[in-house]
């Protein structure tokens, strides 16, 4: 089963995203700050990280330059989460995360959670990307 670290500090995100995810087949690990998001990350070795930025102990950034500095959590996967608009896109790309999604593009009509069928894509990306999966899991879907 494949493992995604949601790092959300707002309750009403976090739940409607874990529901969305878990009901899709994920196993899903939560974290409500930058501290605790890089102590799961270590620990616990997720597939892939949905990270937001607006957090509380430390910023998303932060985290995520945490994250690519560190020999153990440096290969996985980062997708930025967030409610701020894609104009910091290419300053997080370039800090190492695979992509970013702004929260507003994954709530459709009627108030559907898409997470699940937009992660679908974007992993089909990265797969693309690294010439390889960067789960075995991941590349099954």
């Amino acid at each position: 089963m494949v493992k995604i670290l949601l790092v959300e500090d707002s309750r009403t995100w976090r739940i409607s995203n874990e529901r969305a995810l878990v009901k899709a087949g994920y196993q899903v690990i939560v974290a409500e700050d930058g501290e605790s998001a890089l102590r799961c990350a270590k620990e616990r070795t997720p597939d892939l990280i949905l990270l937001d930025l607006l957090l509380p102990k430390m910023s998303g950034l932060e985290v995520l330059t945490r994250l690519k500095h560190n020999r153990v959590t440096a290969s996985i996967p980062v997708i930025i989460l967030t409610g701020l608009s894609e104009r910091n896109r290419q300053k997080l790309i370039d800090a190492g995360a695979e992509d970013y999604l702004e929260k507003n593009a994954i709530v459709g009509e009627k108030g559907i959670n898409r997470l699940p069928e937009v992660l679908e894509v974007l992993i089909a990306r990265i797969n693309r990307k690294r010439g390889v999966p960067f789960s075995p899991e991941l590349a099954k879907r």
